[in-house]
């Protein structure tokens, strides 16, 4: 596992040890950026379920301003990330359960720009993660939240505010990209 392009091109992640985290694979998550694109620039990111924090690691590399990674079980391996992309100055790392995190991100007043959430395949969790993201009003405006979910897991249309906007497949996973519904 490494980073793709930017800053931290090539730096290689740590990993944690076992089987309780499944990092998105390299190609699908080059794929993902080449479809965000410019938007990842300056962006303010929130990774929910960070793992090896991949995701959030590669857009500080291309050029996010800045990223809050969170997760339970991983903040060693987090830290460690961190420190090998020397993301330190851009990057927060919360340990905690992602939902208690998200309210108090929300409390907080904290809004973002793109919103990673990748919580393990076939727990149930996706309709639990869209609904603290729309509680919690994380996105910031024209915000995007992309949630990554098993090939195979019902895709959920619309909660609250947000609605799919877009879905791809890769392998044994799916990219489905939500953003808040513009009213008229």
């Amino acid at each position: 596992m490494r980073i793709i392009t930017g800053s931290a091109r090539g730096t290689r992640l740590k990993s944690p040890v076992g089987e309780g985290t499944r990092p998105t694979a390299d190609r699908t998550r080059e794929a993902l950026f080449s479809m965000l694109g410019a938007r990842v620039y300056d962006a303010r990111v929130l990774d929910l379920f960070a793992g090896t924090g991949a995701l959030a690691l590669e857009a500080l590399s291309r050029g996010a301003e800045s990223a809050v990674l969170v997760d339970h079980a991983t903040y060693t391996v987090l830290q460690e990330n961190v420190r090998r992309t020397k993301m330190e100055e851009r990057a927060e790392i919360r340990r905690g359960d992602v939902y208690g995190q998200t309210a108090a991100l929300s409390r907080e007043g904290r809004r973002f720009d793109l919103i990673f959430a990748d919580p393990p395949y076939a727990c149930g969790d996706n309709t639990r993660v869209l609904a603290a993201v729309n509680e919690g009003a994380l996105p910031d405006a024209g915000g995007l939240l992309v949630l990554e979910q098993g090939a195979d897991e019902p895709l959920i249309e619309r909660s609250g505010r947000l609605s799919l906007v877009r879905e791809r497949r890769y392998g044994a996973a799916r990219i489905c990209f939500y953003a808040e519904e513009v009213r008229e």
